[in-house]
């Protein structure tokens, strides 16, 4: 069986645990995956103080990766997205830094406000909007701030991620948005680390959910026969533990 890795995975250096269904954890697909972690690519020089020196080594790291034969690269942090123009332009296979960029076309098909649930509300800018074509779609944006469970473990890396507690966060986090905004037509998850509560935000809110995840399967869709294979195997939420 040919294991030549499909989709290269650029990685923040982080340490919490990545449960089935986290971008991070090679379980989460069907395909062959080849991870690249990013030395000094913290949460605080990505998320909360963005350092463009930063650009640099993520472009080495794609490039090592192409030499490995990935036919995709994305990444694991939606912020990523103040990279995209510039990384696409170094790289020679399809490059998609975030699941942001699907803001676009989720508001084209559902002519509607669309809701951001982020990592970190106060980290997400009018410049990541624009990187991603969205600075004139309306959107709804709500952030993980104020939930401790994922703060702490995610963002701040100070406890151990609760996949339980974590999950019934992001419940109530998607029951506010539609309570507070009946008009929202569909939510976009920033965080590569959500899609595993994918299944559980889509009943607690009735809309439809695109993550990280569904804009893989959409490029892995449009690959070169041979180059692609069967979509990814659904995420669930376990206590596996993979990449840091």
């Amino acid at each position: 069986m040919d294991r030549t890795p499909v989709i290269g995975i650029l990685m923040l250096d982080t340490t919490f645990t990545r449960i089935v269904g986290d971008i991070g954890n090679p379980q989460s697909f069907s395909v062959p995956v080849a991870y690249k972690i990013i030395p000094g690519a913290t949460v605080t020089r990505v998320v909360k103080e963005p350092d463009p020196s930063l650009l640099a080594p993520f472009i080495e790291a794609a490039s090592s990766l192409q030499e490995e034969g990935v036919k995709m690269l994305t990444t694991s942090c939606g912020f990523l997205a103040l990279f995209q123009k510039e990384m696409a332009q170094e790289i020679d296979v399809p490059f998609y830094s975030s699941s942001l960029l699907q803001i676009p076309f989720v508001y084209s098909i559902t002519g509607g406000p669309i809701g951001i649930l982020t990592a970190r509300q106060a980290s997400l800018t009018p410049r990541h909007l624009a990187a991603v074509g969205a600075e004139q779609v309306p959107v709804i944006i709500y952030g993980m701030d104020d939930c401790s469970a994922f703060t702490s473990a995610i963002v701040d890396e100070t406890e151990e991620l609760d996949p339980v507690k974590i999950e019934q966060e992001m419940i109530a986090k998607a029951a506010e948005m539609c309570k507070n905004h009946p008009d929202m037509k569909a939510i976009v998850l920033e965080c590569t680390n959500m899609p595993p509560y994918r299944e559980a935000i889509k009943e607690a809110s009735g809309l439809p959910v695109f993550d990280i995840f569904t804009l893989t399967d959409y490029v892995q869709g449009a690959l070169p026969k041979g180059s692609s294979a069967t979509k990814r195997t659904e995420g669930a939420c376990a206590k596996e533990n993979h990449l840091a």
